[in-house]
């Protein structure tokens, strides 16, 4: 078993480091006090080849592997959750479904400008009824014609209030339950559809969240993704990768709160000595690491056996459970370590500690991760 990293797979990881230490640093904490989008920031990902590491060449990306991208969400999550997290919703939730159930047309016109960066995208499944329960869903899309009639509403978008391309989730046989959902590629420029309620968070506050409306909309029916019915499917496969974009930018934040809390442990001096020396603090930081490692081989593993072509979705289900847990966990003690001066708005830990909490939630809570992995045991 090689633990290596390729030369590309270095190349992109200090590439993603040093992009974000340049561009991300300086203005993290203030894009996450006045909850701001960084669009300049986001565009220059897209000219560095980052929206789309592992998409083909041909379609606009870069042509490397899952890892490669994974890595890169890390990176970028360690200086920023919230711009880790713009990366990881467009191109696992928006280019891989187009990539991997798309056609020719579709991949040339909608792919290729999300993988290059020029545009961004976002992935509409959940509705204020329907989070867990994706299936349950009820946004409809009646066939009129030459297009499709989408009628319904979805939150909790990513990416939603600056997307310029999205895919949705709409029921074309009400009465099929999971097997009536299909997906289309939509541009956010078509009659009757509109953003809806701005979402303010707790974390990852410079990552646009919003509710996207579509009343009456009409959507060419060369649009349809794949065929009628398969939307349940693209959803879940869809996700079962994207749960490795978000073990990455757990994994990202951790680093992080490991960083500033060695680094304050050592500076700080309590009792006439560096914290460091005190058998707790080395405990919690003992522990933190340990945590830190265990979900970063996790993710690579997801990682790596999906560039495989092999079955991950129990070990990608197991990545995304455990890096959010232990990235809340962590951040946690980050706080304890630094004491008051960690609750401070004057240090990051409170901003890794909100950012963090929110991977345990979406793309599939640590409750469904844990009935994937229960369901793959005992079947």
């Amino acid at each position: 078993m090689d633990f290596g990293l390729s030369e590309i797979q270095d190349m992109i990881k200090d590439t993603a480091r040093e992009f974000a230490i340049k561009e991300l640093g300086p203005i993290a904490a203030e894009i996450d006090a006045e909850s701001r989008f960084p669009a300049e920031v986001v565009a220059k990902m897209g000219e560095l080849g980052l929206m789309g590491i592992y998409i083909p060449e041909e379609y606009g990306g870069a042509g490397a592997d899952m890892l490669s991208y994974a890595l890169a969400v890390e990176e970028i999550s360690r200086i920023c959750g919230s711009t880790g997290v713009t990366l990881s919703a467009h191109t696992s939730l928006a280019c891989d479904p187009l990539n991997t159930f798309g056609s020719d047309e579709q991949k040339k016109k909608y792919l290729t400008p999300l993988a290059s960066g020029e545009k961004l995208g976002c992935f509409a499944l959940t509705e204020p009824g329907a989070g867990s329960d994706a299936g349950s869903g009820l946004t409809t899309a009646e066939k009129k014609g030459d297009h499709y009639i989408i009628n319904g509403t979805k939150n909790f978008i990513t990416n939603g209030g600056t997307a310029e391309t999205t895919i949705v989730f709409a029921k074309t046989d009400k009465s099929s339950g999971t097997r009536g959902m299909s997906a289309f590629v939509v541009e956010n420029g078509y009659e009757g559809y509109s953003i809806g309620k701005v979402e303010h968070k707790l974390g990852i506050t410079a990552s646009t969240t919003v509710e996207l409306a579509f009343d009456n909309m009409p959507v060419p029916a060369e649009n349809l993704i794949g065929e009628e019915g398969m939307g349940f499917k693209i959803a879940m496969n869809t996700l079962n990768g994207g749960r490795i974009g978000i073990a990455a930018q757990a994994v990202g934040i951790a680093q992080a709160a490991v960083d500033d809390s060695v680094a304050y442990a050592k500076e700080r001096v309590q009792f006439g000595k560096p914290i460091g020396s005190l058998q707790a603090i080395q405990w919690m930081l003992a522990d933190m690491k340990t945590r830190l490692d265990a979900a970063r081989l996790l993710t690579h593993r997801a990682a790596s056996l999906k560039d495989a072509g092999k079955n991950y979705i129990l070990e990608s289900a197991e990545a995304k459970l455990f890096a959010s847990e232990a990235a809340t966990w962590i951040t946690h003690k980050g706080i304890q370590i630094f004491g008051g001066y960690g609750y401070s708005k004057e240090y990051p830990l409170e901003r890794y500690y909100r950012d963090a909490r929110i991977t345990e939630i979406y793309e599939g809570t640590s409750e469904i991760q844990r009935l994937v992995i229960a369901s793959t045991l005992l079947k």
